[in-house]
């Protein structure tokens, strides 16, 4: 049997330490999108609220409305809303982020023809990632149709490319100069108090002096920050565990999997572990990328990754069939088994499968 483990305590750690380090009144914003980076978006959520989240955020609508329908009562931003999903964002009281004139245009008829008034929204700049958002040569624009709108605008934010990014970044340090840019323009121009925010969970740890209104946390809140001693703050809340199928006694000169992808250089064993690439083992472990731990030690990954089982070698590791086998945890992170096959610890989590059973430890 397979099973992500989600231990809750750890998360509240997690939470507590990132904040820790804003300033009172510094609100902070938990991304819980790709269903909690691959844990369980329901369990994290509701556990966030009773710690004391402020707001949560996902990708899309569909996971927004997911969160409603766990019970989620407290503000819900939708980072990437797609036009043809406006009606359900206001069915569902979601804060979409606008992000273009026509997000932007398309959001306000829907907002009147609803006969909604002072919906609460949310406006991203690009300032430089050049993935989502209005640019910035667009905020006069902007500026006039907040005058006769019929919106709340909550905040005004934009992303960093590079947070993590050892300081002085040259990039970064850009982003940042434009960002105040536009946050002078709208205070000069706003009858009312807007918050502002810019910060990931990188960027809450190297960058102190721009938490403003508030920050967004989200892979820092399963126990990953990006860098080794951030990460020493943080716990892993998510371990991912199975069983060994089956042990083989493979000879020197022996393949194993498909394409005869690893021939053995001697003899050794091999053992097999119910998880492939259906369930979030990519294709490119395999051939001595990505190991697993059983009885503490390490097994590489070998051949190529099947669609439900992939092969170790144990060699001489004292195990046996149904031993224990730990893909990632607390020891052997999920940022190094990553990291090990050249991608990072977001697209192991958030990439894992529905088929692994999910066990929450209170």
């Amino acid at each position: 049997m397979s099973f992500l483990e989600i231990n809750l305590k750890k998360l509240t750690h997690n939470y507590k330490s990132i904040r820790s380090l804003l300033e009172p009144g510094v609100k902070m914003i938990g991304v819980v999108k790709a269903n909690a980076y691959g844990s369980a978006i329901d369990v994290i959520a509701n556990k966030l609220v009773s710690l004391g989240i402020d707001a949560l955020a996902v990708a899309y609508t569909n996971e927004g409305i997911a969160l409603r329908r766990a019970g989620i009562q407290i503000p819900v931003i939708v980072f990437y809303p797609q036009v043809h999903n406006f009606k359900k964002v206001i069915e569902q009281q979601l804060e979409p982020a606008l992000y273009s004139k026509r997000s932007w245009l398309e959001f306000i008829r829907i907002v009147k023809e609803t006969q909604n008034s002072n919906y609460p929204i949310h406006i991203k700049y690009n300032t430089g990632l050049n993935r989502i958002g209005f640019n910035p040569i667009d905020i006069d624009w902007i500026i006039a149709e907040l005058k006769h709108s019929p919106i709340q605008l909550k905040s005004i934010y934009s992303h960093l490319g590079a947070s993590e990014a050892t300081r002085p970044d040259q990039k970064t340090d850009s982003q940042i100069d434009l960002f105040e840019e536009i946050i002078s323009k709208h205070q000069k121009n706003a009858k009312e108090k807007i918050d502002f925010h810019l910060l990931n969970t990188s960027g809450i740890f190297n960058y102190p002096n721009y938490h403003l209104d508030w920050v967004r946390t989200g892979i820092g809140l399963y126990g990953f920050a990006n860098q080794f001693d951030w990460n020493k703050k943080l716990k892993p809340i998510a371990t991912l565990k199975t069983t060994i199928t089956q042990i083989h006694k493979i000879s020197k000169g022996m393949t194993v999997g498909y394409n005869c992808g690893w021939t053995a250089s001697n003899d050794t064993q091999i053992a097999v572990i119910p998880l492939g690439h259906a369930d979030g083992i990519a294709r490119h472990y395999g051939h001595g990328k990505g190991w697993v731990l059983i009885n503490g030690k390490k097994a590489p990954m070998v051949g190529n990754i099947c669609m439900d089982m992939t092969m170790v070698e144990i060699g001489q590791i004292n195990c046996k069939e149904g031993s224990e086998v730990i893909v990632f945890g607390t020891k052997g992170r999920a940022d190094d088994l990553a990291e090990d096959s050249g991608t990072i610890s977001y697209e192991l989590l958030s990439g894992l499968s529905s088929r692994i059973s999910r066990k929450v430890v209170e």
